[in-house]
């Protein structure tokens, strides 16, 4: 008979852990508490307009391409990819607009106009992310992260020095480039590493590789089309999916899970996975004597922010506005100290805006736009209908005055979401939108680990674990955990 395996979650590191354990032979069951899958990168729809409610960036490609030929498929066998160009642009301020394109001699080009010489320090600089983003991605995140000893290869540790693990991206970005657009540009990409530049390894200038050479992409129809692909390769490979299930505890017996209980009923197993919440999992499923980590632990961990984000249905086309747009017209270190040093609702937050209307006119109707507004917040933060109405007037009025048009009078729907969502829909600790952030205290083998040392059958996989936050950190955490129970359960 073939061991059961129960996988609790449907995000990307379940849907992935799920998938690549049914190819190896075992019975797997996955349950998701939500009635949609996706975790984070569920959808929904309103009044005629669809929206992403979480990633929204496609970025990585060669990840998505990896994991389907695992199976013998291809990304185009489940949805079709276009890319950005330009790729997205960053807002500085009044007529102050920086647009990147897709093409990298242009992308010089652009370099030179605004600094002198920059062009071939780009080239110098994309050239050294290149070497971190292949060595990175094959010698580093598809690890377990059970201890150093990993990393304790002649090939690696000659690597950490080229790596820059212990310069800040900061200081890395701020050798090669004087203007402060240029700076800010080659910076943001590490904010969804969930850290600031100077808090972040050098190593991560890999994220700009991915952003400028590898390209910004879209799945038409968004985002969840990657998640209704992974779905059907999942049910393709024999794996049963199970929604509107949410788990109230794993049943441990001498040392070892024995079975999952939902609301609905109980499922027996020989192997348990928790691609949901890690500390909702370890300190709300589990006895506490079970527990690896305790609460003083997760405290101290550095989580990534948390995001309030407003969903709107606007009845008209908006003009200056591409599909990926990032507000950096105010202080970027201010926002930065009062998300990570000072926790507090922000003073004057910057803010992303994306239409993927703009590419995709099946997410609205016609001559309508479907916005998605993020801003980045500090986890833990006290969530309020009231709070969240004062940042919407404070976003919406920059961001009709940046634009130079009237937009709340056209918005004919409205949806907002943070925290106490967050935590209602994802177990998510502290409300956190991406999990822990990637500061190296929290790198690699210093990562909550994805076994658990108490009950010997139970893993772990997602944002929260190995690799780290991000889309294909989570889709790569789902492989790496399938593969360590494929060597430990036979």
């Amino acid at each position: 008979m073939a061991k059961k395996v129960i996988v609790i979650g449907a995000g990307f590191s379940g849907l992935a852990a799920a998938s690549c354990l049914a190819k190896e032979g075992y019975q797997v069951t996955l349950l998701e508490k939500n009635d949609i899958p996706g975790g984070r990168a569920r959808k929904f729809e309103a009044e005629g307009f669809t929206f992403d409610m979480g990633p929204s960036w496609y970025w990585m490609p060669d990840i998505f391409e990896k994991y389907f030929a695992l199976f013998g498929k291809k990304v185009e066998d489940y949805y079709e990819l276009v890319r950005l160009d330009p790729a997205y642009k960053i807002i500085f301020g009044q007529g102050e607009e920086l647009a990147v394109p897709a093409n990298m001699e242009e992308l010089k080009q652009l370099f030179e106009e605004y600094e002198e010489g920059s062009g071939a320090n780009l080239e110098k600089f994309l050239k050294e992310a290149q070497y971190k983003y292949e060595v990175g991605i094959n010698e580093f995140v598809y690890k377990p992260g059970h201890s150093i000893l990993e990393f304790v290869d002649f090939r690696v540790v000659k690597a950490l020095f080229r790596l820059q693990m212990l310069t800040s991206m900061s200081k890395h970005v701020e050798q090669l480039f004087k203007n402060r657009y240029l700076r800010e540009l080659l910076k943001f990409p590490v904010l969804f590493l969930g850290a600031t530049p100077e808090d972040t390894p050098a190593m991560y200038s890999l994220m700009n590789y991915a952003d400028l050479a590898l390209g910004t992409w879209y799945p038409v129809g968004g985002m969840h089309k990657i998640v209704e692909g992974m779905v059907k390769l999942a049910e393709e490979q024999g794996v049963t999916i199970h929604l509107g299930q949410n788990v109230t505890k794993i049943e441990v017996e001498n040392g070892v899970a024995k079975r999952v209980v939902t609301e609905k009923g109980s499922f027996e197993a020989d192997v348990i996975v928790g691609g949901a919440d890690y500390h909702h999992v370890e300190q709300h499923l589990l006895e506490e004597k079970h527990r690896r980590y305790d609460e003083k632990y997760w405290d101290k961990r550095v989580m990534a922010p948390s995001s309030l984000l407003f969903y709107l249905g606007v009845n008209k086309r908006l003009k200056n506005i591409l599909h990926h747009n990032l507000y950096f017209d105010e202080d970027f270190q201010q926002h930065a100290h009062e998300i990570y040093k000072d926790p507090k609702w922000p003073s004057k937050p910057l803010f992303y805006v994306c239409a993927s209307s703009k590419t995709d006119p099946t997410c609205a109707p016609e001559g309508c736009e479907n916005v998605f507004i993020l801003v980045p917040v500090a986890p833990g933060l006290e969530d309020t209908p009231e709070m969240r109405e004062h940042y919407y007037d404070l976003v919406m009025e920059r961001f009709e005055r940046l634009t130079k048009q009237n937009i709340r009078d056209a918005v004919i729907y409205k949806r907002s979401y943070a925290h106490h969502d967050f935590e209602k829909d994802y177990n998510a600790y502290k409300g956190n939108a991406y999990g822990l952030a990637n500061v190296i205290r929290q790198t690699a083998f210093l990562k909550p680990k994805l076994r658990s040392k108490k009950v010997k059958n139970l893993f772990y996989t997602g944002q929260l674990t190995t690799p780290g936050p991000g889309v294909p950190p989570s889709l790569i955490s789902g492989q790496v955990v399938a593969k360590e129970i494929a060597k430990l359960f036979k």
